[in-house]
């Protein structure tokens, strides 16, 4: 029954669970700890389980406890949004929070929101991290959308939604005071060449090795980057080629201090928008989000 639940409770374990540490909670909560862990067995014989053991002076999450814990942050989360929301239009405005993992470029997140940067309407929270650490927040309603250049694995278990936003073909870029003029059939003419990669862990890495293996061509790895603002750094400045979608120099291209000597149109890097089932409908996040062909939607799941 519904009525076992105190929520006073539950925020109390809540915040000591996502703490660790019974003082701490106590200063944050403006009570005692004795208090504090009288509130916490009350919830555990409402529940009839033990949420946390001691390990020394360590309080540690039993398994239900992190059951418990999952649900608590979805409902505190969802009331920090409730606040958020009220908040916002009480003061006439949207707020919209979007994630973008380490490993998108920055040019094409910018590019995605350029219509709403002059809206004064809207107040945009930007945030990046790992794929799991945003959709972790997503899912507790802290962010309402995460751009990712890999898709979701789909699956029964989490009610996420991955949308196909575009795609662009891998470029090889370098130096326009080396490379004007030149082009290069990949990836026959890359042997000995110096190139700065994008990390082990991009989507097109792989490919991009198996067809250099392939043809037996040996390229010089001189860097290996994830983080797509650094690789752009990097194409500007080293004298390398680097190997990345022309978006994340477009700046660079277009000035011409970079240019494209070789477009690879089977690697390409995808753009998804990936949002929960029970999000908040916003308008402007809406119209972000509008399809561009029939399919773009597709269910996911955290593997």
């Amino acid at each position: 029954m519904l009525e076992r639940l105190n929520f006073r409770h539950l925020l109390y374990f809540w915040r000591v669970a996502k703490l660790g540490h019974l003082t701490r909670a106590a200063t944050e909560l403006h009570t005692s700890q004795s208090a504090l862990s009288s509130q916490i067995r009350q919830l555990e014989d409402a529940l009839g389980e033990a949420l946390f053991t001691r390990t020394g002076r360590r309080l540690v999450l039993t398994d239900t406890g992190h059951l418990v814990l999952a649900y608590a942050e979805n409902i505190f989360g969802l009331g920090q949004e409730l606040l958020s929301r009220l908040q916002g239009r009480s003061e006439g405005i949207d707020r919209l929070r979007v994630g973008s993992v380490a490993t998108l470029s920055r040019n094409y997140q910018e590019n995605w929101i350029r219509a709403l940067l002059r809206d004064p309407g809207i107040v945009l929270t930007l945030e990046s991290g790992s794929r799991e650490e945003l959709l972790g927040r997503l899912m507790a309603h802290q962010l309402d959308v995460v751009l990712a250049n890999e898709a979701v694995p789909a699956g029964p278990d989490q009610q996420l939604y991955c949308r196909l936003l575009g795609s662009q073909a891998l470029s090889l870029v370098g130096q326009a005071s080396q490379w004007e003029g030149q082009t290069l059939r990949f990836p026959q003419d890359l042997d000995g060449l110096e190139l700065a990669l994008p990390g082990p862990r991009h989507a097109a890495r792989a490919h991009f090795d198996a067809l250099c293996t392939s043809h037996g061509v040996r390229p010089r790895l001189r860097a290996e980057v994830d983080d797509m603002a650094m690789l752009r750094l990097i194409a500007r400045d080293s004298g390398w080629l680097a190997l990345l979608p022309a978006v994340v120099v477009q700046d660079e291209l277009r000035t011409g201090l970079l240019v494209t000597v070789s477009e690879i149109a089977h690697l390409e890097e995808r753009f998804y928008a990936i949002t929960t089932t029970q999000r908040h409908h916003l308008e402007r996040l809406d119209r972000l989000l509008a399809p561009k062909t029939p399919d773009a939607a597709l269910p996911c799941s955290i593997p």
